[in-house]
């Protein structure tokens, strides 16, 4: 009988642990969040969604960024950028201004690693792009700090975010900025 209620008890504290250890692991992993923007172009309405972490190491880190329906014939940049004045993260009728800069500025080399194009004319041909997966997809790895330009850092002198923007094909165009406003701890 001892034996048993020894067992029972075991496995009781076993369970306890396991989940005060998976308690721990959640409460430490960096939470995700997602934007989302449907935009029409050329009679087509492509349902954007950026999804990335919104709690980042001030240390600096690499993190995952996935995307889905973006419209292939358009190539994006992916990155951490300032949100510009004026725009406000999920209400696309403010975004009257490119995000920028962006931290790695154009890294057409690919020593920062900061910023990544997606794009189906060119994408996967130089360091830091890929082409678009099934249904505008990507993932993509880009890194981030908070010092994003010369006296400026994100959370401190600026509010920041993970974006889409359209690539040098359509600079101008706003219809694939998404915002994902992030923080740095």
């Amino acid at each position: 009988m001892r034996s048993a209620l020894f067992s029972c008890a075991a496995r009781l504290a076993a369970v306890g642990a396991t989940a005060a250890a998976l308690t721990v692991g959640l409460a430490t992993s960096a939470s995700a969040a997602t934007a989302t923007r449907s935009v029409t172009v050329s009679g087509t309405t492509y349902n954007l969604s950026l999804t990335a972490p919104d709690s980042l190491s001030a240390a600096g880190q690499n993190v995952t960024v996935s995307g889905s329906g973006y419209n292939t014939l358009q190539g994006v940049y992916v990155g951490l950028c300032v949100i510009p004045e004026g725009v406000v993260p999920g209400d696309p009728s403010t975004y009257t201004s490119r995000p920028t800069p962006c931290l790695g500025g154009a890294d057409q080399s690919g020593t920062t690693g900061a910023s990544h194009w997606v794009s189906n004319q060119g994408g996967g041909t130089v360091a830091n792009s890929s082409v678009y997966g099934s249904g505008g997809s990507f993932g993509v790895s880009v890194h981030v700090n908070p010092n994003i330009a010369s006296g400026q850092v994100c959370g401190t002198d600026v509010d920041c975010a993970i974006v889409t923007r359209a690539d040098h094909t359509a600079s101008g165009t706003r219809s694939y900025d998404v915002y994902l406003p992030v923080t740095f701890s």
